[in-house]
C-alpha cells in the first residue's frame, strides 16, 4: 500500500465500516480533498452516489470490476473517474475492505460528448442543406454518399456505394478525384448541367502516410456556399477528435520505476489491439521499462484474433528485454484463450492489477538487493 500511495492513479481503500483507510496524493488531486480530511470519514460521504446509494457497501461482496462515476470535487468542480475495485481479504479469505484504483476520465468523457455533438451537426447539415457528401476508398470506389443535394440528381443515399466513381462519371469529371488519390488536397468550381458547383477533395492518409481514402463535398453554389465551408471545418474537427479518442482509449501509465501499466477497458477488437501493440512496444523502448502490465479487468470479451494478438504482444515485449504480465483475465476471456489452445505457460498471469504491481515491485527490489550484495562494497 505504501507503494500504491505514490501511484499516479487515485487509490482509495475503506474497511467493513465503510470508513476510508487510505487516500493517496493522486486521489487528493483528482477529487480536491486532502488526505488528512479524508482518512476516517465514510466513503459514501466523500464520494456520494445518489443514483446507487448502496454501491460502496455492495462492493464488499463483489469481485473485482470497473465503474465510471461522476464526483463533486472539494473545490466545487466535477470529475469523472473510472474506478477498478478489488476486495481486500483477511487471512481467512473473508472480506476486510475494498481497494479502489481510479483514473480521471473527465477529458475522455468530454471528447466523447463533443464527438457525438459534431456527428449530430453533420447529420443535420447533410439532411437539411443542399449538399452532397461522399467518400471513396483508394481505388475510387464509393464508400459513402449522402446529402439533400442528391434529390436534384435523382440519386438515393447510398445508392452509389460500392460502385467505381470512374465508371459512374466521365473522364473530365473525375480529374479532381485522381489528383486527390495522388495526395493533393484541392478545391475547384465547375459547371455541371448548367449549375455552378463547388467541390472539395480531401485525401485521408493512413499511418504510413499513404492515401487510404478521399472525402468529397459537392455544393450547389446557387444556394449554400457559405454553409459548405462550415461543413468542411466540422469534418476536420471530427477527424481530430477521433484521433484524440483513440489515444485516450489506450492510456499507457508508468505506475512505478521500470513498470508500465496498460488498463484496457471496453471492447477490445483486432484493430485496437494492433494499435496498442505498437504504442506499448514504443513506450517500453522509450522508458527502458523492466515490466509491462496488461490489465484486462475492464474487458468482458475478446475475439479469437485479438486473444492471439495479446499473446504475441507479451512475447514481443520479452524480445525487447522486458517482461509482459497479463492481469485481471475475466472468465469469458479465459474461455476464448483456452478454446484457441494458446500456450500461456511462459507468460505470467495474475488475478488483478494490484497483484501485478506487487509482483513487479517485489522482483525489482529483489534484483536490486542481489546486485547490492554482489558489489565490492557489500563485502
Amino acid at each position: 500500500m505504501h507503494t500504491l500511495a505514490r501511484s499516479p492513479l487515485a487509490v482509495v481503500q475503506y474497511g467493513l465500516d465503510l470508513a476510508v483507510t487510505e487516500w493517496n496524493e493522486s486521489a487528493a488531486r483528482q477529487l480536491g480533498i486532502p488526505r488528512q480530511d479524508a482518512i476516517g470519514r465514510p466513503v459514501a460521504e466523500l464520494l456520494p452516489t445518489p443514483e446507487d446509494e448502496g454501491l460502496w457497501r455492495r462492493l464488499l461482496d463483489e469481485d473485482s470490476g470497473e465503474r465510471r462515476l461522476r464526483h463533486a470535487r472539494g473545490d466545487g468542480g466535477e470529475v469523472v473517474c473510472a474506478w477498478a475495485h478489488h476486495r481486500v481479504l483477511d487471512a481467512r479469505g473473508e472480506a476486510a475492505g475494498v481497494l479502489c484504483i481510479g483514473r480521471d476520465v473527465t477529458a475522455e468523457i468530454e471528447v466523447l460528448r463533443r464527438q457525438a455533438e459534431q456527428q449530430e451537426i453533420l447529420r443535420a447539415v447533410v439532411t437539411n442543406l443542399d449538399v452532397i457528401v461522399w467518400a471513396s476508398d483508394r481505388r475510387g470506389v464509393f464508400t459513402y454518399v449522402d446529402g439533400k443535394g442528391l434529390a436534384a440528381s435523382g440519386v438515393k443515399p447510398s445508392q452509389l456505394v460500392g460502385r467505381s466513381i470512374f465508371d459512374v462519371y466521365k473522364e473530365h469529371e473525375t480529374v479532381g478525384l485522381r489528383r486527390a488519390l495522388q495526395g493533393e488536397q484541392l478545391h475547384n468550381v465547375s459547371d455541371v448541367n448548367g449549375k455552378p458547383i463547388e467541390s472539395w477533395f480531401v485525401p485521408i492518409e493512413d499511418e504510413r502516410g499513404e492515401v487510404d481514402a478521399v472525402v468529397g463535398i459537392t455544393l450547389n453554389l446557387t444556394e449554400s456556399r457559405r454553409v459548405e465551408q462550415e461543413l468542411r471545418e466540422r469534418l476536420s474537427l471530427i477527424e481530430r477528435q477521433q484521433q484524440v479518442i483513440r489515444q485516450l482509449s489506450t492510456p499507457i501509465l508508468q505506475v512505478w520505476r521500470g513498470v508500465l501499466a496498460l488498463p484496457m477497458i471496453g471492447v477490445v477488437d483486432s484493430a485496437r489491439t494492433a494499435d496498442v501493440m505498437d504504442s506499448l512496444l514504443q513506450a517500453v523502448v522509450r522508458t527502458g521499462a523492466r515490466f509491462a502490465l496488461l490489465d484486462l479487468t475492464g474487458v468482458d470479451a475478446v475475439d479469437t484474433k485479438t486473444a492471439s494478438y495479446l499473446v504475441d504482444l507479451v512475447r514481443a515485449i520479452r524480445l525487447l528485454g522486458a517482461e509482459g504480465i497479463i492481469t485481471g483475465i475475466r472468465p469469458s476471456v479465459a474461455q476464448t484463450v483456452v478454446s484457441l489452445g494458446l500456450d500461456l505457460a511462459e507468460i505470467t498471469t495474475l488475478s488483478d492489477l494490484q497483484a501485478g504491481l506487487k509482483h513487479c515491485i517485489g522482483r525489482t527490489l529483489s534484483e536490486e538487493r542481489a546486485r547490492g550484495a554482489g558489489s565490492p562494497g557489500a563485502r
